[in-house]
């Protein structure tokens, strides 16, 4: 779902209102069509019984393919949040917008999925007033004009800034408005080339892409960079990052089979030792972290592969020496850390020393630990 851009407000007077006291809301959302790239803009004003201009607002939309009828309806709902958040208990609508005022009015069902997403958003906000009054004006009235006005401005505002627009990666300022890419939660902007090299990077990593400006905490979707032309193959190891952020660490689980590594949460798995992979349905222990070894305990299947290992473990160790891998004290898996601070944390959230493999804890650690300065320790992560 679009939201708003970098907001410009004016006249932010808080009323006091009384239970008697009505209040107007204009609003407008504008797509502009004329320029190589869809611009989206909006404004908000709301007056008092005797049309005196209390609060005024307006910002650029960022989204992939907002419509009309979608602008439209995110300035409203920003008007109503406004109203709420000033105190105002009965509020009129004026809209000059004749499939707004009939959605608004229950009088016609939204047709696709997102403008009922945004009707019900609209809906909800209304409730939180004592009365509403959806008002049907002409577009030639003097403050319809007047937000029209300040979403036409808000476009004008961000025609300019692209114009002069510089990527903040590569510092280039040469290249044409389809060339760059705004993320819409926060308006930071780049040149697509960076931030698709950016997402790659990220997701290789092992991380959810989030907007690459310095200390932005901002997330990136797959819906907001279609723009990207994100490969299928990003597309899914996106989804599969996604996926990881919604479970616990604690909970993570991950097949042990090579060519699978599929994640799967134990609240969703059963209590038995011995599971299957959801994806490529091989059996494997949870507790070992090994495909499943028949007619063994896990101690004794541990006691034996200390002893015991096979041509294919042995091949391993050879190779994780030699690359100076680290192994998982938790969930056993292999960690190659290719930069950075000797303090890693896996997929799994043990965090522990590279160099020496002990567990890393914020209060205390192995001697490596005590020896980093602290503008090179992460223990804030």
């Amino acid at each position: 779902m679009m939201e708003e851009g970098t907001l410009e407000r004016a006249h932010d007077l808080k009323p006091s209102p009384s239970d008697s006291d009505m209040y107007m809301l204009y609003f407008k959302g504008l797509v502009c069509k004329e320029t190589t790239e869809l611009l989206v803009g909006f404004g908000v004003a709301i007056l008092d019984q005797d049309e005196n201009l209390l609060f005024q607002m307006k910002g650029p939309l960022h989204g992939s393919g907002i419509t009309d009828l979608e602008a439209e309806l995110i300035a409203l709902k920003r008007g109503l949040t406004e109203a709420v958040s000033m105190g105002i208990n009965h509020l009129s609508i004026c809209c000059d917008h004749d499939q707004i005022f009939e959605l608004v009015m229950g009088r016609s069902a939204p047709e696709v999925n997102n403008i009922a997403l945004l009707v019900d958003d609209v809906q909800r906000i209304r409730q939180q007033l004592k009365s509403v009054i959806p008002v049907l004006v002409t577009d030639q009235n003097h403050q319809a004009s007047f937000v029209t006005k300040l979403a036409m401005e808000a476009i004008d505002y961000e025609i300019s800034i692209r114009r002069s627009m510089t990527c903040s990666i590569c510092f280039n300022n040469n290249f044409k408005a389809e060339d760059i890419f705004s993320s819409f939660l926060c308006s930071h902007r780049f040149c697509k080339k960076c931030v698709k090299r950016y997402i790659e990077v990220k997701l290789l990593e092992g991380g959810v892409p989030r907007c690459p400006y310095y200390q932005c905490e901002s997330m990136l979707t797959l819906s907001s960079c279609a723009s990207l032309v994100i490969t299928p193959r990003l597309q899914e190891m996106w989804e599969e990052r996604i996926k990881e952020e919604s479970v616990p660490m604690a909970d993570r689980v991950y097949c042990p089979n090579t060519n699978c590594s599929s994640l799967m949460s134990k609240t969703e798995l059963s209590k038995s030792i011995k599971q299957g992979c959801v994806k490529c349905t091989m059996p494997f222990c949870i507790n070992c972290k090994v495909p499943w070894h028949d007619n063994m305990s896990c101690n004794e299947y541990k006691r034996l592969m200390g002893t015991n290992l096979t041509t294919e473990d042995k091949k391993l160790n050879l190779l994780a020496n030699r690359m100076m891998w680290r192994q998982c004290g938790k969930c056993k898996h292999m960690i190659e850390r290719s930069e950075g601070c000797i303090h890693v944390t896996c997929r799994c959230g043990y965090s522990f020393c590279y160099t020496c493999g002990a567990e890393w804890t914020t209060r205390r650690g192995c001697s490596h630990k005590e020896e980093m300065d602290g503008d090179l320790c992460c223990d804030a992560i």
